[in-house]
């Protein structure tokens, strides 16, 4: 289906505020004390964002594993939600690994359920997410919804960096470029007919640019880029701003530390602040990954990273959303 938005509406439909948007009191943050990373990283995530201490849980996983089992995550689950109170409607893992359970993304199975039937077979389409194109905070659209994100803790200064950017899009906000291509990897190309077509939204002080070609370089006021590549160059040369989306259309790019396909943690080291992956086969279902339109409709009214990426995916159980989550650079 061709997207047909035009840009008033784009704007005008936005109805998220400063007022919805997620705090950093409804925000849980998980802790790995048998890493390291995690446990700093938290630390400073909780300080700088002013989280409640009632809100930090504290639990073990020894070794980083990739995967974990269904079983091994219902465990973690558990552990989560027993210490969790239900005002708090969204949670962010800080570390890197586990990032997946079975065919799932663990940010989805937090959220959602461990959906062990997707596995049976990864190209199926996914289950529904009551969260798609959602106007209300998580916990009023399905009773006990908690959204979900990983801060990734391979590097300290990184991680620093990461939430750093995160705080620093509450601030003004520059004149800035959304970046959509289509590229030559025509499979990977699903979600063009949702690209948001071309020109300015002069309250937001954005320019949509819609293209046909391979990357960007040498751009300064990158604060979206979406496109379909299994990897995506010249990111070395891009200036992201605070608050930055960025996502590529591929099978695997939320295999964070696999080596097949360009990982989602790319974005977030050339200076994303939030990004999305999926972990397992997903076929190139457009409902599997963040759908453009929607996306930039929520993050310009708005809402937080964490909640634009999730109102944006229709189908997120193979997906590991990633980044700081509290990132707001259009929030009023």
């Amino acid at each position: 289906m061709r997207s047909v938005l035009l840009l008033p509406i784009l704007f005008a439909t936005a109805t998220a505020s400063a007022a919805t948007a997620l705090q950093p009191a409804q925000l849980g943050v998980v802790i790995n004390d048998d890493e390291p990373n995690s446990v700093e990283l938290g630390e400073y995530y909780v300080a700088a964002r002013g989280i409640p201490k009632e809100n930090v849980v504290h639990v073990r996983i020894p070794g980083k594993p990739r995967k974990l089992t269904g079983e091994q995550f219902a465990k973690l689950k558990a552990e989560i939600d027993a210490r969790l109170k239900s005002e708090v409607q969204a949670v962010l893992m800080v570390w890197t690994a586990p990032y997946a359970v079975g065919c799932n993304g663990i940010t989805a199975a937090l959220a959602l359920g461990f959906d062990g039937d997707q596995c049976s077979n990864s190209c199926a389409p996914g289950k529904p997410s009551p969260y798609f194109n959602a106007t209300a905070m998580p916990g009023q659209v399905q009773q006990g919804l908690r959204l979900a994100m990983l801060l990734p803790t391979d590097s300290i200064a990184e991680g620093k960096a990461l939430i750093d950017r995160g705080k620093a899009s509450g601030f003004r906000t520059p004149a800035a470029g959304a970046y959509y291509l289509v590229t030559s990897e025509k499979a990977r190309n699903s979600r063009a007919p949702f690209f948001p077509r071309a020109g300015a939204i002069p309250q937001r002080k954005l320019t949509i640019h819609n293209l046909r070609q391979e990357a960007i370089e040498d751009k300064r006021d990158v604060m979206v880029y979406q496109t379909g590549k299994a990897r995506v160059d010249k990111l070395d040369t891009l200036q992201f701003l605070p608050g930055a989306l960025a996502d590529h259309l591929t099978s695997l790019g939320g295999d964070l530390l696999g080596d097949g396909q360009m990982s989602s943690l790319r974005w977030l080291e050339a200076g994303a602040t939030a990004s999305y992956g999926t972990v397992s086969e997903p076929c190139n279902y457009w409902q599997k990954f963040p759908q453009p339109a929607v996306l930039l409709r929520h993050y310009l009214g708005g809402a937080t990273a964490i909640e634009a990426y999730w109102r944006s995916v229709a189908w997120p159980t193979q997906g590991v959303f990633i980044g700081e989550p509290l990132a707001a650079p259009y929030q009023r």
